[in-house]
């Protein structure tokens, strides 16, 4: 058994099945449907639900990962990913996917605030993939995540079958030595190439060099205008894709541009806004528990909960804040969804004020309102009625008729069964309480 910070990286050989971890892996094809050990263990323990709820999500590509409940099985979700399939001279290529496999599942559980992930060896026996350069990528991307963003997994699995264990044995001190004595004589060991900070492996003859004021002949020289500047760096075709920026905020303000063009822009900057909400570390406010994904509502629409209590605004940065919330539902809009709201037992100190939601809702891409089902606000108090009610009329459009007030779970359950929603025990406590009264 290994410890790295607060997690404990134990291996062992056996069925990731029978795995009793938030999350255990299952390895399969682009069609989420391969048939090997592990995929049929999965398949066979968790029950015909899983094969349907696979068809709904429509494929996986490789290096992807992708979440679904665990039904049956001792684990709550199921992380299903696509390992590539190896050539040797398509070495690298294969090398930056498996690595994006293992990353994308080790982000994921960070995003759902998973306890525990149970790993199976992500690339099968008939996509040859060299078993022990597999397990290199895996060992040091599973560590490096851990050192850099794992603040909330406690536990990690290797399960392994009887002819992976001898690679994983052998290589497992390298990357998760047990003492200073046992690091120091695997030391030597480890290869060379070990990838960057995160694992990632790191072909030097492709890294991207930037410089500033590309368009410059000499890098030192001052320029005399802003004009100039901007010259220099639009005379190429890559710059002049986008069009004249200035002048296009000068229409913006004046009210002319074509809907189209608003649209694209708007695209734009959420795009900048995703781009920096996968980039940056978001594990303390995945921590906070605020935010999460359940089951299906009666309709078969993904639930995603929003539990007020865990939501301190006055101690967080809401700009992360905002930032996690893009990251997390990104995928899920993608689709019809609905949210459950649960106000109970919130303080001044939970409730994100109108400024700070108007941004979200301008920010955010139209899938999140166009899939936008239905949003529930579970035990509401007259308050915050009235201040939803402001909100949803003059701030934003197309919200007021999605809301729907619950003063009881027994009313939510009539949309979402009991069993298709994690709830708080503190909103089960309460909502017990009031109902007795």
């Amino acid at each position: 058994m290994i410890i790295i910070g607060d997690t404990v990286i134990p291996q062992c050989v056996g069925d990731i099945a029978l795995l009793n971890c938030t999350a255990v892996v299952n390895t399969s094809n682009e069609s989420l449907n391969d048939k090997n050990p592990t995929s049929d263990s999965i398949h066979q323990l968790a029950g015909p639900e899983l094969r349907d709820e696979l068809l709904k999500l429509k494929g996986c590509r490789t290096g992807e990962a992708k979440l679904t409940k665990g039904f049956n099985l001792a684990a709550r979700f199921i992380i299903h990913t696509v390992g590539p399939k190896y050539k040797a001279k398509y070495r690298t290529a294969a090398e930056s996917s498996l690595y994006s496999c293992y990353r994308n599942i080790m982000q994921l559980a960070a995003e759902q605030s998973m306890a525990s992930v149970g790993f199976c060896v992500v690339t099968t026996t008939k996509r040859g993939y060299p078993l022990e350069d597999a397990t290199h990528i895996a060992l040091r991307t599973v560590r490096r995540f851990l050192e850099n963003h794992g603040n909330s997994i406690e536990t990690v699995v290797f399960a392994v079958s009887d002819i992976e264990e001898s690679a994983f044995k052998k290589l497992l001190p390298l990357y998760y030595p047990r003492s200073e004595g046992e690091e120091k004589t695997c030391l030597p060991l480890i290869p060379a190439d070990i990838g960057n900070s995160e694992g990632e492996p790191v072909v030097p003859e492709r890294q991207i060099r930037i410089t500033e004021k590309p368009g410059s002949i000499e890098d030192e020289c001052d320029e005399d205008s802003l004009e100039l500047d901007l010259g220099q760096v639009g005379t190429h075709a890559f710059a002049r894709m986008e069009g004249d920026v200035d002048k296009q905020r000068k229409l913006i303000l004046q009210g002319q541009m074509s809907e189209a063009a608003l649209q694209k822009q708007h695209q734009r900057n959420y795009g900048r806004w995703l781009c920096r909400a996968r980039a940056e570390d978001l594990s303390d406010i995945a921590a906070l528990k605020a935010l999460y994904q359940t089951g299906v509502d009666v309709c078969g629409r993904t639930v995603m909960v929003v539990v007020g209590r865990n939501i301190p605004v006055t101690l967080i940065d809401l700009e992360k804040a905002l930032l996690y919330f893009i990251h997390v539902m990104d995928h899920i809009t993608v689709k019809e969804y609905v949210m459950v709201y649960f106000h109970t037992l919130t303080g001044e100190h939970n409730h994100l004020d109108t400024d700070f939601l108007k941004k979200l809702y301008d920010i955010v891409d139209v899938k999140y309102k166009k899939n936008l089902m239905a949003f529930y606000f579970v035990h509401p108090t007259f308050r915050s009625k009235v201040s939803t009610w402001f909100f949803t009329t003059f701030s934003v459009s197309g919200m007021k008729e999605k809301v729907r007030y619950l003063d009881n779970l027994q009313q939510l359950f009539t949309c979402i069964k009991p069993e298709q929603i994690d709830i708080p025990p503190f909103v089960l406590e309460y909502d017990a309480r009031v109902r007795t009264q």
